[in-house]
């Protein structure tokens, strides 16, 4: 690791509220990406006749299995009531909470949505369609958060490649990536995320959807990081290191992958977790208008969505929203310690 490097993390780490939300944060995701470890409707262990299985990330079983008289997959919440009975040698270890994230639960002579309950393990409630709260905010931001990320990859290779050719080159390139970028900037965004989920068929696949609009929001955010790496590129090509390369016989190829982009990285890094955040909060509006991820996979704007339309039950709406708030300030508190600690002109380097 450079020197450069070196301080940029010290003083990142320096930064305290910065640091310590990147380490809530940090926690969070990790708990998001094993939640059927703590989150789920199977079984972690069940031992039965003296063998024991593993439905979690094993195969599913189904009833019979396990002494049961029925085929379809086995219910571990009321395997657990049976083999709690005095005597039984059986046993089974459910998560924290367990309750999947598209199981829906009623209760005799009652219909959701039920209020938050400690003896029922539903610490947040249920929504309408009785699915646990917490189970969809878990598994609905472990969704946002990817969905998010190969956005903001997809996003930056296209914005880096095009800013980088328009500044390194310049000539009609530049201006035609210019007149580019003022015309596909013009074009309404939410429309054509419109059009596209009344044109895709009903029966088309829950990652076809998602994907289509991940294709969609990738093609309309390149611009603004396009911009940025344009402007960088520029000025950064005017430098002596810039010129010695050319003079060694470095090709543009060479050029902008080993020294132009070295250059200019802290650039991309410091929007990053800003881009991520937009990627949520876009996401979630998608959602909440209905032109989002396809019901019925967990998604913060369908609960935002289902809570406003059921003030009755404001369990619904208060979680979802604090849940907003609290992953957004973190990334916020995230990124303003990294736009201060990459500053390039606190350190900077040239090569």
């Amino acid at each position: 690791m450079n020197p450069i490097t070196r301080r940029r993390l010290s003083r990142f780490r320096s930064i305290r509220r910065g640091y310590w939300s990147f380490v809530i944060l940090v926690g969070i995701v990790i708990a998001s990406a094993f939640a059927e470890l703590w989150i789920n409707n199977r079984a972690l262990i069940v031992s039965y006749g003296g063998k024991l299985y593993f439905p979690t990330y094993g195969s599913e079983f189904t009833g019979e299995t396990f002494g049961e008289n029925y085929l379809y997959e086995a219910d571990y919440r009321a395997l657990q009531e049976k083999f709690a009975e005095p005597g039984n040698p059986n046993w089974v270890l459910m998560p924290l909470i367990p309750y999947g994230p598209n199981e829906s639960v009623y209760r005799d002579g009652s219909f959701p949505p039920y209020p938050p309950s400690i003896v029922r393990e539903h610490y947040l409630g249920t929504d309408p369609l009785g699915r646990d709260i917490v189970a969809r905010l878990i598994y609905g931001f472990r969704i946002a958060l990817g969905f998010s990320l190969a956005l903001m990859v997809f996003t930056y290779l296209l914005a880096i490649a095009v800013g980088c050719a328009m500044g390194y080159f310049g000539s009609w390139v530049d201006l035609f990536g210019q007149r580019l970028m003022e015309i596909w900037s013009n074009i309404p965004f939410l429309y054509v995320v419109i059009i596209l989920a009344s044109t895709i068929p009903p029966n088309v696949g829950s990652n076809m959807r998602i994907g289509s609009l991940l294709a969609v929001m990738v093609v309309f955010s390149w611009v603004g990081m396009a911009q940025y790496m344009r402007t960088a590129a520029f000025r950064e090509k005017t430098r002596d290191y810039i010129a010695s390369a050319r003079v060694v016989g470095a090709g543009p190829v060479r050029i902008i992958l080993r020294h132009l982009l070295p250059n200019t990285l802290s650039i991309v890094v410091t929007f990053i977790p800003f881009t991520v955040a937009a990627g949520i909060t876009s996401l979630t509006a998608l959602d909440f208008l209905g032109f989002g991820i396809p019901p019925p996979t967990a998604s913060w704007g369908e609960l935002l969505q289902q809570g406003t339309q059921r003030l009755d039950a404001p369990w619904i709406v208060s979680s979802t929203f604090f849940g907003m708030v609290l992953v957004l300030v973190l990334v916020t508190f995230v990124g303003e310690a990294i736009r201060e600690a990459f500053d390039p002109k606190k350190f900077s380097y040239f090569r």
